[in-house]
């Protein structure tokens, strides 16, 4: 489709108002796939960024970190590190309209490692992430009950230390006690009492291995076709999870002792702020949440008019995310109040899971005991659905959109067959999560798969992008599609606060690595050793292309490093086939392109 884009995006706060220099007014007629609406877009980049951390870490880690004033370091973190890094990969995407691998030979050469090591980190995710998924699907299935199954003792799977206190008097809740939903979730669903550990995880779980081919049903047939397919499944899986977490703060916030949740969620504790252990959760919940570096933001905005106004798009998809974690909590805690009010204990009793298990364990026991519980526990597993397939959706096109655009001549016109291809790699990928131990693989995966690695490439993203292609050139990309250049603090932050950022999370998790467990499972050091390999299976590439291009490159070591370290081309491929340009005379060399 041939368009003319004369206009640039409307001016901002945030950038500075000194406009005199004239930008290239660019014109594109490329057949890259493009959003049909805008709303398409911003609800993909929503519902990537808001997935099922959102509803169970930020409240936990939030209180655990001195409630109401965890949102200092919070805030903070997110205005000079997050958003910042969250707009730098969308303005790159929608500049340079290509994915994750491609891009930087128009940013970096030697840096093109960085795509391939996305990709890995991608797929590892796929392998777990999914199976989470699964579980709630098997959860969502076993809702259509009168009495849902983990209400009550009385099943084949439960033990004597199976505990209801739930509408009965004088029941003893001792260290050994177990509810029904925990051992629901643990026996029945996962059936991790038939494995011993990492060494012995079992056979594979057929029950949840249809869940997993039915989650990746859904996934094939949103992603075949591309933005256009996709763009249209986001406007019921990004908007469903709201109506959801409304309906379920209403019914939260009417529960007996639910004002005991929300004070033990906020109330303050100033003390808090002295420890450096606060400050690294907060920027580490801000950067997952967010989720730049994971190349899922440079694919979706790829697809954007050169045009859009992207700063714009920052900043609304980022409040919408951090208000959505703050709501969370809320729909939370006020659960909790409730069920430590039915238990006669305090709130930070029953708030000690955390995970995956606060979202199978805690919160389904409390819908179980509610009126209406079964309309309840169906349309929060729907919720959980939606958020995991929305995040799915993101970190398979991150691949996908990486693939298609460095290798055009293999994969252009075979999309759909790369597309089931990709799923059925990551369905395979998956099976050792369908174990009896596949909790304990997930929670593996989860630590080391991703982890320190995406922080690292994330910090090494912000550097190419600021130091060696340049603050000023990048400046003037974004001039060049806005009509203003990015303001001081935006330049600042890119340049350092950012990358500081990044580096700080860095240190503070590889000198304070706490001892990992699950349940009662201690993880063998083996199995450490096994998630640092895992770790840097995906970072490795990074230095092994660098090794590749000095090495292939000709010339001297100082001329091949001028060549790597310089942009293979200043206007990506895409457009170079359907843009002319016409140098004007002007003192800067000002280019203009017009079609």
């Amino acid at each position: 489709m041939a368009g003319t884009l004369p206009q640039h995006g409307s001016p901002n706060s945030g950038y500075s108002a000194n406009n005199t220099a004239a930008v290239p007014a660019i014109t594109q007629t490329d057949s890259r796939d493009k959003w049909s609406k805008k709303m398409d877009f911003l609800l993909s980049v929503i519902g990537f960024a808001v997935d099922l951390g959102n509803v169970w870490r930020f409240p936990y880690i939030c209180y655990q970190n001195g409630g109401g004033a965890f949102l200092i370091p919070y805030i903070l973190m997110a205005i000079f590190g997050g958003v910042p890094l969250f707009y730098m990969e969308l303005a790159l995407g929608q500049f340079h309209r290509t994915g994750a691998i491609s891009i930087w030979k128009h940013i970096c050469p030697i840096f093109k490692g960085i795509g391939y090591a996305i990709c890995v980190i991608a797929l590892y995710v796929s392998f777990y992430y999914n199976t989470i998924i699964a579980w709630a699907l098997f959860y969502f299935y076993s809702s259509f009950s009168s009495i849902l199954p983990w209400t009550n003792c009385n099943n084949v799977w439960n033990t004597p230390d199976c505990t209801n206190y739930f509408g009965m008097d004088n029941v003893t809740w001792t260290n050994s006690s177990r509810s029904p939903a925990e051992e629901f979730y643990t026996r029945n669903v996962l059936e991790i009492h038939k494995s011993s550990g990492l060494r012995d995880v079992g056979g594979v779980r057929w029950q949840l291995m249809l869940c997993l081919f039915l989650i990746f049903t859904i996934v094939y047939f949103s992603l075949w076709k591309g933005v256009r397919t996709s763009g249209k499944v986001v406007w019921v899986t990004a908007t469903l999870p709201y109506i959801v977490l409304f309906i379920l703060l209403i019914r939260g916030a009417t529960l007996p002792g639910a004002w005991r949740g929300v004070v033990f969620y906020l109330k303050p504790q100033w003390d808090k702020l002295l420890e450096t252990s606060v400050w690294v959760d907060a920027a580490a919940q801000i950067f997952f949440s967010l989720g730049p570096g994971f190349g899922v933001l440079l694919a979706l905005s790829s697809y954007n008019p050169f045009t859009n106004n992207c700063y714009r798009d920052a900043i609304v998809t980022s409040l919408v995310n951090c208000l959505t974690s703050f709501v969370s909590g809320f729909v939370i805690f006020t659960v909790l109040g409730y069920m430590a009010e039915m238990r006669k204990v305090e709130v930070e009793d029953v708030a000690k899971d955390k995970g995956p298990s606060l979202l199978f364990i805690t919160y389904p026991e409390a819908i179980a005991n509610m009126m209406g519980s079964t309309f309840f526990a169906i349309i929060f597993f729907v919720m959980m659905i939606t958020l995991g397939l929305d995040s799915t959706f993101g970190g398979l096109e991150a691949i996908i959109t990486a693939v298609l655009d460095e290798y055009p001549d293999y994969f252009s016109h075979r999309r759909e067959l790369f597309v089931l291809c990709l799923v059925i790699v990551c369905f395979l990928g998956s099976l050792s999560t369908l174990t009896n131990g596949g909790a304990y693989v997930v929670k593996l995966l989860e630590e080391f798969g991703v982890g320190c690695s995406i922080i690292a490439v994330g910090f090494l993203e912000a550097i190419a992008v600021s130091w060696f292609y340049g603050i000023k050139r990048f400046s003037n990309d974004v001039q060049a599609m806005l009509g203003q250049a990015p303001g001081l603090f935006w330049r600042v932050c890119w340049v350092a606060i950012s990358p500081a950022f990044l580096a700080y999370i860095i240190v503070s998790s590889l000198l304070k690595a706490p001892p990992l467990m699950l349940f009662d499972y201690k993880y063998p050091d083996w199995s450490i050793t096994i998630g640092y390999i895992i770790g840097f299976s995906s970072f490795m590439w990074i230095p092994i292309y660098m090794v590749y291009k000095l090495v292939w490159t000709p010339g001297s070591l100082k001329q091949r490093l001028a060549v790597c370290l310089r942009p293979e081309r200043t206007i990506p491929d895409i457009h170079a086939i359907s843009v002319n340009m016409a140098a004007v005379s002007q003192k800067d060399m000002n280019t203009s392109v017009c079609l």
